[in-house]
């Protein structure tokens, strides 16, 4: 018996996909979840930015996050694509880590330009969340830091120390900042005590690496979400324990940045050392919340491990041979433009062999 044309469009064949094992799904993991662990882990690091900058972290935050999520309503409204995935999460997320990413006293229009970037050109211009192949929130950021270098530069980070008798009225912002926005950065104060050191000159009296502890609390300068090691390694653990982010990535970048950071402070690059290197900076909060991206790392546990190292490797280079004092974000950037070359290096042998080539 023959099926008229009638009711084979009726009853359409089932569609098959055709795809490589392994064939896992869970119907708990979905992008909602991963997106909901990743803002709950924030959380110890949104708690001290809070506590150190105040009223700055606050305006940041409510900036970036409301930015983006207007983007994202905005572009997928005008180019009508249905339905709407601001319910997923994953515009709050690249809005909170693009805001834990500036300083504290940067101007208004730099989250806000910096988060219809991120959104526009790092998200909505490659398809949508899956098809990007940058981290979005780093190309925000890439794009205020070379549009407004003055406000992400060094000086950006610090706001004049108040004087002793107020002769102006002062702000609600300079009147709860923390006094530690009067202080240079951790690692852009190492970099210059090292060039001091080497090119024979004597440091200013009082001028020294600030000490582990202040870097693992977090009662230092910087970045609103990289002043705590601390912060983030709680998080970061808590991340990895729920399996939303691949412990590899993190491995590989601080496996990377203790060897090569070991074998520079053996061979002469005071003042910094290996713990200066784990803890200072952005490197802690890049290896979890960054360079795990699930979209734009590899998929296979060697590639991660190789795409984390990469990035540890790169961070060692821009902080021992550029005049950044940091380097996280270019290395993310970089080796997010590898990895489809390391996924193409690192595919899994089959079960049984190798699939015989054709003669």
């Amino acid at each position: 018996m023959t099926e008229t044309p009638a009711q084979a469009e009726a009853d359409p064949a089932p569609v098959i996909h055709v795809a490589p094992s392994p064939h896992v799904y869970h119907a708990a993991l979905t992008t909602r979840r991963m997106m909901l662990d990743v803002l709950i882990c924030l959380v110890p690091v949104v708690l001290v930015s809070l506590y150190v900058f105040r009223l700055y972290a606050v305006m940041q935050i409510s900036l970036c996050v409301g930015s983006c999520l207007a983007a994202e309503w905005l572009f997928q409204t005008v180019m009508r694509r249905k339905p709407l995935s601001l319910g997923d999460g994953s515009a709050a997320v690249t809005g909170l880590i693009l805001a834990l990413s500036l300083p504290g006293p940067a101007p208004w229009y730099v989250g806000v330009i910096g988060s219809f970037v991120a959104i526009g050109i790092g998200k909505v211009l490659f398809g949508g969340l899956g098809q990007n192949i940058f981290n979005p929130a780093m190309v925000g950021r890439a794009f205020v830091m070379l549009a407004f270098a003055g406000a992400m530069g060094a000086s950006g980070y610090r706001i004049a120390p108040r004087p002793a008798v107020a002769t102006q009225p002062v702000g609600l912002l300079e009147r709860t900042a923390s006094y530690t926005m009067t202080q240079a950065t951790p690692m852009a104060a190492g970099k210059d005590l090292a060039r001091k050191l080497a090119e024979g000159r004597k440091p200013a009296q009082g001028e020294a690496m600030p000490s582990l502890e202040g870097l693992l609390l977090g009662n230092t300068n910087g970045s609103l979400g990289e002043t705590s090691a601390l912060a983030c390694l709680v998080g970061g653990l808590i991340l990895l324990i729920r399996r939303t982010a691949s412990w590899e990535i993190p491995a590989g970048v601080l496996g990377a940045v203790a060897v090569l950071g070991g074998l520079m402070h053996l061979l002469g690059n005071p003042p910094f050392t290996v713990l200066h290197h784990l803890l200072g900076g952005a490197l802690l909060f890049g290896a979890f919340f960054i360079a795990t991206d699930l979209v734009t790392s590899p998929l296979t546990p060697k590639g991660k491990l190789i795409f984390g190292a990469g990035v540890g490797a790169l961070v060692m280079l821009f902080r021992t041979l550029s005049n950044y004092p940091e380097g996280v974000m270019f290395a993310v950037l970089i080796m997010n433009a590898l990895v489809p070359l390391i996924n193409r290096w690192t595919i899994p042998t089959p079960i049984g062999g190798p699939v015989p080539e054709r003669k």
